[in-house]
């Protein structure tokens, strides 16, 4: 009974632990976000970005890189971009950007896995975003962008009156702003419950399921030498771990860093890592903003594009002779989730801005309802009632058992 116990205050302790380390990437992306639904008009996006051409999709990708995020800010972002008339491949490289080419993931990386994945990271952001144009320039559905589009306009609830707007006049004035903390409240409003329930299971995951699932889950695992096939299957089942254990990608280093200690190759590792974009959480926020026709499709294009790229990466270091091998030791061990370092004075910032925001939302308009209350919002809602719960007692079992911990 203790074991449990102390693996429940385990487990949600590093589901509010990893959410520290996130909030302040969150609230990033998600103010970025409203600024660019509040202040960029439909017309400049798309004279920016709305054909998909290399410029358009170099700008989204160097956008990507400058405004790095966590994968729920940048789907906000992405969307933000979409919807204003940027074409499809250079929102997309500007999604794949901002989760992958990410200059704090690669300082975790490297102290957790080593400079090979740092060069996979940055490198296989940049093959991602290229196979991924590839891939949609030869086969999107005639109109999908389109009713995606549509889709993603009605979701923000925004027509752009009155365009081309003034943005110089808009964000020197009161209403402006306004219209910030408004999108701002909205985008927290649609996913909410899914950041609350995907990192309550993420801590339960990394607490309570034991290594050797992850071993058996590798096919060849621990092999010095594996096969193509081997490289292949495990570079499949990298996308499936990450769905059974999504954190994001910051999250998602300590336990790559677990399974290439247990022996999984470096493009099972890989493709784990780049497959914070296609768990179940993002795959619903996408359908909430595009549609589910869209929302598969895209998570069918960075399933191929992911696994693709992971094996390039793979055989690219094997004929450098310059694949890392794995060291022993549990990746997991003495990490501090509750630092005082720069996380804390980015959060202490993160919570000010938002304190800000919501403040201006109440006083001016107050919260409301967001969303229709069906059966699958009911449940969500339960789910999100019940993590609240398990965190709430987790992290307070040692006030109860003081010899727990």
């Amino acid at each position: 009974m203790d074991t449990f116990l102390q693996n429940w205050h385990t487990a949600a302790t590093t589901s509010l632990g990893l959410f520290w380390m996130a909030l302040w990437a969150f609230v990033l992306g998600y103010f970025i976000s409203s600024l660019i639904q509040v202040f960029v008009s439909r017309a400049r996006m798309r004279k920016s970005m709305g054909d998909t051409g290399a410029r358009s999709v170099g700008l989204g990708a160097l956008f990507g890189f400058i405004s790095s995020s966590c994968s729920f800010s940048a789907l906000a972002t992405t969307r933000a971009l979409f919807s204003k008339g940027a074409g499809l491949i250079p929102a997309l490289a500007f999604l794949l950007a901002s989760t992958n080419l990410v200059i704090e993931l690669g300082i975790v990386i490297v102290v957790f896995l080593g400079w090979q994945f740092v060069v996979g990271e940055y490198a296989g952001g940049v093959l991602l975003i290229l196979l991924m144009w590839l891939l949609v320039s030869r086969t999107l559905p005639q109109n999908l962008a389109e009713q995606a589009r549509e889709h993603a306009r009605a979701q923000e609830d925004s027509s752009d009156e009155g365009e081309p707007h003034d943005w110089r006049r808009l964000i020197a004035s009161r209403e402006g702003w306004l219209q910030v903390s408004n999108k701002y409240v909205m985008e927290w409003q649609m996913v909410w419950k899914d950041v609350a329930i995907g990192f309550t299971v993420a801590g339960i995951i990394a607490s309570f399921v034991p290594r050797r699932f992850f071993e058996i889950l590798f096919v060849g695992a621990g092999n010095p030498e594996p096969g193509f096939t081997d490289v292949l299957l495990q570079a499949l089942v990298g996308p499936v771990a990450a769905f059974f254990t999504f954190i994001g990608s910051m999250g998602n280093i300590p336990l790559a860093a677990v399974l290439f200690n247990n022996g999984v190759s470096f493009a099972g590792v890989m493709a784990f890592i780049f497959s914070d974009l296609v768990v179940l959480p993002v795959l619903r926020i996408q359908a909430r903003y595009y549609g589910w026709k869209m929302s598969f499709y895209i998570l069918g294009v960075f399933l191929v594009a992911l696994v693709a790229t992971a094996l390039l990466l793979h055989y690219g270091l094997a004929l450098f002779d310059a694949l890392p091998a794995a060291a022993a030791g549990d990746a997991l061990a003495g990490r501090d989730l509750f630092a005082v370092d720069y996380t804390l004075a980015l959060n202490l910032l993160a919570i000010g801005l938002s304190v800000i925001l919501l403040g201006w939302k109440w006083r001016a308009r107050g919260f409301g309802a967001h969303g229709s209350k069906n059966l699958g919002e009911r449940v969500l809602l339960s789910l999100v009632a019940l993590a609240a719960c398990w965190l709430a007692i987790g992290a307070l079992l040692p006030v109860a058992i003081p010899d727990l911990v």
